[in-house]
């Protein structure tokens, strides 16, 4: 495969990843919510409990840009933490009635958006696609790793 090709995927994948930040933004508004918070409030759904600095790590952002996303979230009933009964310093965090209830109707707008952007794609292509942009992502990951394991190859 030629250079030139694979600086265009490169080129196509930051593009559409900004333009599908972009769309999801947009409809994400018209639900009152902001996309971080639809990512918090998603990942809390499926791992409720989790402790602020472990909820950062999972999802690559700095505990004090976490910090002031679920200030929000609590200050709008979405999220409440907890005292870590193990750890006094500690908060836990779970959603609240009102934030399991918004989860699920985001579910809905995921739903739409997966159909609108997706329209008309083959259900083989997007496995491929799917496939690649995993591998894409794995070879990232290791890039960054201190130790730069694919960086040798």
């Amino acid at each position: 495969m030629s250079l030139d090709l694979k600086k265009q995927l490169i080129t196509q994948l930051v593009e559409s990843s900004r333009f599908l930040r972009n769309y999801i933004d947009h409809r994400a508004k018209g639900r009152g919510t902001t996309r971080a918070q639809w990512i918090v409030l998603f990942r809390l759904r499926d791992q409720e409990g989790l402790s602020q600095v472990d909820l950062a790590d999972v999802l690559e952002l700095q505990p004090i840009s976490l910090v002031r996303l679920l200030d929000r979230l609590v200050e709008h009933g979405l999220v409440e933490r907890r005292h870590d009964p193990r750890d006094r310093r500690a908060n836990r965090l779970f959603l609240t009635a009102s934030g399991r209830q918004l989860a699920d109707d985001l579910d809905s707008l995921r739903d739409g958006i997966a159909t609108d952007v997706l329209r008309d794609v083959p259900a083989a292509a997007i496995e491929t696609s799917l496939k690649t942009l995993r591998d894409i992502k794995e070879r990232i990951k290791a890039f960054a790793e201190p130790s730069g394991s694919v960086a040798a190859k």
